[in-house]
């Protein structure tokens, strides 16, 4: 996994958008905005007991597969405008790459882009309240598990969506790190 502050271009979001010179984040500044990162075996995941370890301690009892290509997803392109947009969910986000490659964008607390290089065997968590945004890289290919607390909730609130707790909540969580 690899993370750096992104450039303000608004040139292909499928580019990787590296300021020049590049500022990586490292994993312990990503724990500081509550984005926690595994790197699993994707190649046994139906069967990999440590993907069973941190689903039963975090609790994430329903798990279901997206493939994002233009040949396997109904409406692609408009879909991946959707994931685009600037959003965030009353539940936290938990995004298992399977097989390809894909980027999350998260604000960090000074409310600037970090774009978080995917690749096949990354798994991640966004906390509850996060902005964020996904999209595929260049490969446009991407095979992800979705993991949930309970039933899925895919509600997504556009920005700005300050007004709910989540959002409170993690802006004083934050703050306080």
């Amino acid at each position: 996994m690899e993370a750096w502050y992104m450039d303000k271009s608004s040139e292909d979001k499928r580019k990787p958008h590296k300021l020049d010179p590049n500022q990586p984040v490292t994993l312990d500044e990503l724990k500081k905005i509550g984005v926690y990162y595994w790197k699993l075996n994707a190649d046994m995941y139906e069967t990999d007991p440590e993907l069973q370890k941190i689903r039963l301690e975090k609790g994430y009892s329903y798990m279901d597969i997206i493939t994002i290509h233009k040949e396997k997803l109904p409406n692609y392109e408009e879909k991946l405008q959707i994931f685009y947009e600037e959003h965030l969910h009353l539940d936290d986000e938990i995004r298992y790459i399977l097989e390809g490659s894909a980027y999350f964008d998260v604000r960090d607390k000074y409310d600037r882009w970090i774009r978080i290089a995917m690749m096949k065997g990354d798994m991640i968590t966004l906390p509850a309240g996060i902005y964020h945004r996904f999209t595929v890289d260049e490969n446009n290919y991407t095979k992800a598990m979705r993991l949930f607390v309970g039933e899925p909730v895919w509600k997504a609130y556009n920005r700005p969506a300050d007004d709910f707790d989540v959002r409170k909540q993690y802006v004083s969580f934050v703050k306080s790190a």
